[in-house]
């Protein structure tokens, strides 16, 4: 599935000659360009789909927004472990080493 989800701009700086921000869905930490809305602000939030930031967005509705996601589990299909979502989805345990390996635990 593919939502545009709202965060919270958290940096921002110009690379190859294209703003781009790191911005904060929840505790996780994405890069997002900022070419739609380049007078956006640290500490806004914003809509983001696909990786572009396509408008700005109030923070009470933000996280309202956040946290229906989250009663839902689209942020962890969003956000989540690809291999442990398609394992459960396939009714497939993941192996414990499989796991630490995709969460980068020795």
């Amino acid at each position: 599935m593919c939502l545009a989800v709202p965060g919270r701009v958290i940096s921002m700086a110009e690379r190859d000659e294209t703003l781009m921000a790191q911005v904060d869905f929840g505790g996780v930490t994405k890069d997002v360009c900022l070419q739609y809305i380049p007078d956006a602000a640290v500490g806004e939030y914003v809509v983001v789909h696909v990786g572009f930031a396509i408008q700005r967005l109030d923070e009470a509705s933000a996280q309202e927004t956040l946290a229906n996601f989250e009663k839902l589990g689209i942020l962890e299909e969003e956000f989540g472990d690809g291999f442990e979502l398609a394992a459960r989805q396939a009714g497939v345990d993941l192996p414990a080493q499989a796991y630490a390996t995709s969460e980068g635990i020795s």
